[in-house]
């Protein structure tokens, strides 16, 4: 059962729906307190970031999801709720995040291309191999299991992640002359830029590598 958090700012439905294709359990909610007892809960999200953290706070879900890491849970963010795992965002003002991940959300500028970035883009891992994180119980980009490097992914954002510790990234995409984060991950902390409910099998393939952990 992999509990998908309701705070009127996530795509719940198509993700709910990319779970049931392979067979996986869901619930959605807007109720704090589930997530005491959820191992897996996937924080999806679109819009803008202080909007976003504000409904987060307001539900109570940062001090329940912060419990949840503590016990050494799965956490997935997606798209917005990727970047409201970061300290902070520059997004119409300055706004604290969850803060699980240091660093920190800014936006494409000065690029003389289009933004949002809105589309297909691909993926690649980092040129170094990541070492197993202690504890975790499994290697650093097993979310990443079974796609290889150059696959694409449906993106839609106007601001992307600057990870304070490179050890955190395990797939990166370029833009408008930034190389970012598309994916990360902090112990069993999961974060990914694009939207993998939107991303055909790809995408399919990493709800599913989460959802097996």
């Amino acid at each position: 059962m992999i509990l998908i958090l309701d705070y009127g700012a996530g795509n719940l439905r198509s993700v709910q729906h990319a779970f049931d294709s392979f067979g996986v359990a869901t619930r959605i909610t807007s109720d704090a307190s589930e997530i005491a007892t959820a191992q897996k809960v996937l924080l999806p999200g679109v819009g803008a970031f202080g909007k976003g953290i504000e409904a987060v706070r307001h539900l109570r879900f940062d001090d329940a999801l912060a419990e949840h890491v503590d016990k050494g849970r799965d956490l997935l963010g997606i798209c917005l709720g990727m970047q409201l795992l970061f300290e902070s965002s520059t997004e119409l003002g300055e706004h604290t995040g969850l803060g699980f991940l240091k660093g920190h959300v800014v936006r494409f500028e000065n690029t003389g291309e289009k933004v949002p970035h809105v589309g297909w883009n691909s993926i690649a891992r980092p040129a170094f191999e990541h070492p197993p994180l202690p504890g975790a119980g499994l290697s650093h980009s097993e979310i990443l299991k079974g796609i290889a490097d150059g696959t694409h992914f449906y993106f839609v954002h106007s601001f992307y992640c600057e990870p304070s510790d490179e050890g955190d990234v395990i797939a990166r995409t370029s833009y408008a002359g930034k190389n970012f984060a598309a994916v990360a991950r902090k112990n069993r902390i999961f974060g990914a830029q694009f939207h993998p409910e939107k991303s055909s099998s790809a995408g399919l393939q990493l709800l599913e590598n989460f959802a097996r952990l």
